[in-house]
């Protein structure tokens, strides 16, 4: 018998498994087109004036004496002023961190392992205080320990006397409690964080075992801490440097710090090759401090 059974004619069908599909482009726009805006935008905002600054730095000044000329990095760096706003700068950063670190520590403790009244909403107001900005911190330390503050206030009106004993504010010392002040917060919410999703079981066994409450922080809390500690302690170290409100509105005349280093070079004395030097020496110590933080942070997971 004849096979009568006609031809398919059905097409076949695709064997290319969904895993390795060829990508389908939903516009013919080239994909560096994309990028052209956003890296033209960064271009004119921020890399343009950065050059500048740069290149104003190399700016060479002519000597009085003649027609030999001095780099303004030889003139900056061989001036105390110089010198000094480093040194201040960089002690007030690695003390404000120091400080920041212990103090963040052990309040982060307290709202992640003491059951209080009100807990949560504290946890939730370090978010909230994250966005305020530094000099509104400095204003209300001066409205509690400046010259006319309620301590001095209060002192005055208990002993008669012409003025408080409260003027340490217009030191480093005020500069550096504002600062430990301000930043706390910046290491709290890592730590936090990483306290949530330590297991409670760990601490229930060590409790178990009698251990006590500082052998389970040092043995069982603080290791898995560290990475949230130095990630926040990067952090609060970069900005540090970089800190000028602080500086400014606690009236401290005697801290020079390199931001309020550029600040008086440029705009007092209308110096701005020294103070285009001094910015891209802040500029490099934050940057190498920067990319510090993000290894941390990549390593930490936040």
């Amino acid at each position: 018998m004849a096979d009568t059974t006609a031809p398919s004619t059905t097409a076949p069908t695709s064997t290319t498994t969904p895993g390795r599909r060829k990508a389908v482009s939903l516009t013919r726009t080239p994909t560096w087109a994309w990028a052209l805006p956003p890296v033209l935008v960064l271009a004119l905002g921020f890399l343009y004036p950065l050059a500048l600054v740069v290149r104003q730095s190399f700016t060479p000044e002519s000597l009085e004496d003649g027609g030999a000329s001095l780099t303004p990095y030889t003139e900056v760096f061989a001036s105390t002023v110089f010198r000094e706003a480093l040194t201040t700068t960089v002690w007030l950063a690695v003390g404000a961190t120091v400080g920041c670190l212990v103090l963040g520590f052990v309040l982060a403790l307290v709202i992640a392992f003491v059951p209080f009244p009100g807990g949560k909403a504290v946890a939730r107001f370090i978010d909230v205080f994250l966005s305020f900005p530094s000099f509104l911190i400095t204003l209300a330390l001066l409205f509690i320990y400046g010259s006319v503050g309620m301590a001095n206030g209060a002192w005055t009106g208990v002993t008669g006397a012409a003025e408080g004993p409260f003027h340490f504010l217009t030191t480093p010392w005020g500069v550096l409690l504002a600062e430990i002040t301000y930043f706390t917060p910046f290491v709290m919410r890592p730590l936090l964080a990483a306290f949530s999703q330590l297991d409670t079981a760990q601490l229930e066994v060590a409790s178990s075992l009698g251990a006590g409450p500082v052998r389970i922080v040092r043995q069982v809390i603080l290791p898995e801490a560290l990475p949230a500690l130095a990630a926040g302690g990067s952090l609060v170290l970069v900005l540090c440097l970089n800190e000028f409100g602080i500086v400014l509105f606690t009236g401290a005349k005697g801290v020079t710090t390199l931001p309020m280093l550029v600040y008086s070079k440029a705009i007092l004395e209308s110096d701005y090759p020294a103070a285009c030097v001094v910015a891209v020496v802040n500029i490099a110590l934050s940057v190498g401090l920067y990319s510090l933080y993000r290894v941390v942070s990549r390593r930490a997971g936040a």
